[in-house]
């Protein structure tokens, strides 16, 4: 076959102007250069057959005797995913861990929602708060779900606020709210903060590459969300929750924002075991034995939620109270805060830590960065529940010898939780469910 110049070839793969193609090809009608015939059909010998980018696009190229011929591969959408998504809004938080949400996102997540033709609206968050008042009221009919870019808070704040738009689309009461409805829209998370709880739990492994595959394939976990509330004020919608060490160790480290995020930890950590007290409080509960409890109480909206017969109380001196509607895996706990639970079960897992010397508790937080067995004391406690109410006896939660007199008049009275990792006050009893 007659060869032509080198770059003419090379300009008509690219689709070039006829003009600028070999002579020889030149001769051929202009219909053979982007043919839609199958590669069996094309005309002569087959030479060379292989996939080139042609205009930023997978093409399956064919060159024979007498043509060269093109033509755009098309991604077959794979079997049991029909609802991938083809819109996303992308919620991104700047400040997450070490302010590395933005490189990640559009180093690593970006480039594959624009392969698989994914479109994005992305909006970089400017202060905390800023994702729950967005979505308060933006239009999000022309999205097939939200994205969360940061950590574990972040995350949080994003799931509330879709729940609570769901609660005020379906017309009910958040303050009054017994059973709430679903979010409208799926949620999901790429994680880039610090611990990544939520992504961690939800994939099995905080990677950011996994967690992008499983929305570009429109893989839907259901997970089970709690909400908080309290004197009949629902507080948030989360995940998880600690009171007690927990939510002190938070306060402590929310006091130190100016040092980086494991630092802060550590300070936190080592500062809440210096100061080491129970607090005195009721725990009430409702237990769950089995399956079938879980499946009547989804049927029946948990009539049985104010019978006094079905709750069970536990009193006295607790150092740590949590409570979790997942399994909580993180680098720290590779098993798991609460490994007994699962994302969709229906239920929580309620774990107490009743009073004990500080070298034993340190013990048993060891013993979550370990294979063993984190329960095995005989000082804690764990029961799978529907339903949880604690209410503390003392009068405050907060030292004022923490706060160097630095305590707020207006939270005097109140006690720190600790609820998907944001600090929440609470003035008397909260209600978990």
């Amino acid at each position: 076959m007659p060869r032509g110049r080198r770059g003419g070839r090379v300009s008509a793969l690219e689709g070039g102007p006829e003009e600028e193609a070999p002579p020889a090809a030149a001769a051929v009608p202009s219909a053979l250069w982007a043919s839609g015939l199958q590669p069996e059909a094309a005309a002569g010998q087959t030479l060379l057959r292989g996939i080139f980018e042609i205009g930023r696009s997978s093409c399956d190229v064919v060159l024979s005797e007498l043509a060269l011929r093109w033509w755009p591969i098309q991604p077959e959408r794979p079997a049991g995913f029909s609802n991938r998504p083809k819109s996303l809004k992308v919620i991104l938080n700047p400040l997450s861990h070490k302010k590395e949400a933005t490189q990640v996102y559009y180093e690593k997540v970006e480039p594959l929602l624009r392969i698989a033709g994914i479109k994005t609206d992305v909006t970089i968050t400017e202060y905390e708060g800023h994702a729950l008042a967005l979505l308060k009221d933006c239009e999000l009919q022309e999205f097939d779900g939200v994205i969360c870019v940061g950590g574990d808070g972040s995350a949080s704040e994003v799931a509330h606020a879709l729940l609570l738009r769901a609660q005020k689309n379906a017309g009910k009461e958040t303050d009054s709210l017994l059973t709430p409805v679903r979010a409208q829209l799926p949620l999901g998370l790429i994680p880039a903060g610090s611990t990544n709880v939520l992504a961690h739990s939800l994939h099995g492994i905080p990677h950011v590459v996994t967690a992008t595959l499983h929305i570009i394939m429109g893989h839907i976990q259901p997970v089970d969300v709690c909400t908080f509330s309290t004197t009949g004020k629902l507080l948030r919608f989360g995940f998880s929750a600690m009171f007690g060490f927990g939510g002190r160790a938070l306060a402590l480290a929310e006091k130190n924002r100016w040092m980086s995020p494991n630092q802060r930890r550590d300070f936190a950590i080592m500062k809440a075991l210096a100061k080491l007290k129970p607090e005195d409080c009721e725990i009430f509960f409702l237990p769950c034995i089995g399956s079938h409890d879980l499946q009547e109480w989804k049927a029946e909206g948990s009539p049985k939620s104010d019978s006094s017969d079905q709750w069970q109380t536990i009193q006295g001196q607790f150092l740590n109270v949590s409570i979790m509607a997942i399994p909580c895996l993180c680098s720290v706990a590779p098993r798991g805060l609460a490994p007994t639970t699962r994302l969709n079960n229906g239920s929580m897992a309620l774990i107490v830590v009743r009073n004990t010397s500080r070298p034993e508790f340190i013990k048993h937080l060891k013993r979550y960065a370990s294979v063993k067995n984190q329960f095995n004391f005989p000082f804690v406690e764990t029961y799978t529940v529907g339903e949880v109410r604690v209410r503390p006896r003392n009068k405050s939660g907060c030292d004022p010898e923490e706060d160097d007199g630095r305590q707020a008049a207006a939270s005097e009275h109140s006690f720190p939780w600790n609820i998907d990792g944001d600090l929440v006050e609470a003035e008397s009893e909260v209600l978990v469910k």
